[in-house]
């Protein structure tokens, strides 16, 4: 797996959510999945500008920040205030399999895609068995 999930980052995470009361969470759901060659990262980020995600990789870091404000104007009576406004971020740890230089965002829907592509030195490859003094290929589970 080269996507790493930091339980202790989330717990962190959800205690300052809980003493926050809830309306400032620092990050956002995700789920992601591999799918052949590449991984595949969802994040919501309903309400956000476009303009304000930002995605940046250094070294093995992913990080997502992305902006959500209040709409309220002075005078506005406010009666809830339920919708988290601010910065949020999230940061994923990349594996060496992973391409960085290959890196796709697209953002529909209130929902960040990101396609992360597995390097080619990570991709498995068939290794060539040759017997002693003898020139036959064996495959791989060949009897």
């Amino acid at each position: 797996m080269t996507l790493y999930f930091d339980p202790f980052r989330e717990l962190d995470q959800l205690t300052q959510q809980i003493v926050s009361g809830g309306r400032s969470p620092r990050s956002f759901p995700m789920d992601a999945y591999r799918r052949g060659d590449e991984f595949i990262v969802h994040l919501d980020l309903p309400g956000a500008d476009p303009s304000s995600i930002d995605v940046t990789v250094e070294r093995n870091a992913l990080t997502v920040r992305a902006e959500r404000h209040s709409e309220f104007r002075e005078g506005d009576e406010l009666l809830v205030s339920e919708r988290p406004q601010g910065i949020f971020s999230r940061q994923l740890s990349l594996g060496a399999t992973i391409d960085t230089d290959s890196i796709g965002a697209s953002y529909e829907g209130g929902v960040l895609t990101l396609t992360l592509a597995v390097s080619e030195a990570a991709k498995p490859r068939k290794v060539e068995v040759r017997a002693s003094g003898d020139r036959t290929t064996l495959e791989p589970g060949a009897s």
